[in-house]
């Protein structure tokens, strides 16, 4: 809401399913890292992958 677009212009803009979008927003979904990444990428945002060794 906060950057004015709709659940549909966010689908159109990341190429994601409508139908992804929804469920995602709802806590249904469990979208690839690909698809979160093309999501977060209209929205601003990234995913910042960290590794944790341990010996």
């Amino acid at each position: 809401m906060q950057l004015g677009i709709t659940q549909n212009d966010l689908a159109e803009m990341s190429g994601v399913s409508l139908a992804t979008v929804k469920d995602i927003e709802r806590g249904k979904g469990n979208p690839s890292i690909k698809t979160a990444e093309k999501l977060l990428a209209v929205l601003g945002m990234e995913i910042v992958y960290r590794m944790r060794c341990t010996i």
